[in-house]
């Protein structure tokens, strides 16, 4: 919603200055179209040249991204936070054994049946059941896990920022490709130059506009959305980091409570559970 609220308000404060100046659409409408084909058309065929067929898609599902917004919220982590809990202390009190018909059938497992829209993020339960598997090792260094854990975490960060870097690029390449279309107007008005300065004036003005489109794309539309799906990917990165140290944490010996805390400090602020928020939550836990 933020993103489009910026993109009304820089639309209308450029255009709405550039009117109150004087300035008249006249020139803009006429030449937008095929300038607009021009710039756009390079991009797209840029960007499509400088990445495979399954980023291109990728890229493509970022777009969507930046509008929703992080998928993970207060509820979100308050519900992961009380899973693993459950986890850690069945470990506790039963053994790393007790962790096979949860981690081995998802699907049929009560602990994840209590909490749908884990479940429903396959992802996000392959991570966990991944993770869990390690503990079930009952492994004597458990650095050498937390190593794993934070190298796949930022493997599976690199790619997801990679439609954040292919808009950046896209967003470097526009003004350029926006000099491109202008310099093409201006040999079509050196063509003409034996015409009147009125006709003139508008070919060469109609070139500028390439410049103008080229500039605001790159740095009014294509880099602010490179930044913005950065920040979401950044944020929904703390989910899987919340995670991470709740497991860690347990396998440095930790009582679960303490776990469940360390994993609690990880998340974002704006969505960070309090204390008392999240005992209420344990405390109501029931799973069979």
């Amino acid at each position: 919603m933020t993103t489009i609220i910026g993109f009304v308000v820089m639309m209308i404060t450029v255009f709405g200055g550039y009117t109150l100046s004087g300035g008249k659409f006249d020139i803009i409408l006429h030449a937008l179209p095929l300038e607009g084909m021009m710039i756009g058309g390079a991009a797209i065929g840029a960007f499509v040249m400088s990445n495979s067929m399954h980023d291109v898609k990728h890229t493509l599902g970022g777009f969507g991204k930046l509008l929703k917004g992080a998928r993970f919220h207060k509820s979100d982590y308050v519900e992961m936070l009380s899973l693993l809990y459950y986890f850690v202390r069945l470990v506790q009190t039963k053994g790393a054994m007790a962790l096979e018909a949860h981690i081995e059938k998802p699907d049929e497992s009560p602990a994840f049946a209590k909490f749908p829209k884990i479940k429903a993020n396959h992802h996000v339960v392959a991570i966990i059941c991944d993770y869990l598997r390690m503990v079930g090792m009952n492994a004597d260094d458990p650095h050498q896990i937390e190593d794993v854990m934070a190298r796949e975490l930022k493997k599976i960060k690199e790619e997801e920022l990679h439609p954040s870097h292919a808009m950046q690029n896209m967003a470097d390449a526009l003004p350029a490709l926006g000099i491109v279309a202008a310099v093409l107007g201006v040999i079509k008005t050196m063509a003409s130059i034996d015409q009147p300065p009125t006709v003139l004036g508008g070919m060469i003005g109609g070139a500028l506009v390439g410049t103008f489109l080229g500039v605001l794309l790159a740095y009014g539309v294509m880099g602010p959305m490179a930044a913005r799906l950065k920040g979401v990917v950044d944020e929904e990165q703390k989910y899987f980091e919340v995670i991470r140290a709740v497991l860690v944490a347990h396998l440095h010996g930790n009582a679960p409570q303490v776990s469940v805390e360390t994993g609690r400090k990880m998340a974002p602020s704006s969505h960070m559970p309090t204390f008392q928020e999240l005992e209420t939550a344990l405390q109501e836990l029931q799973i069979a």
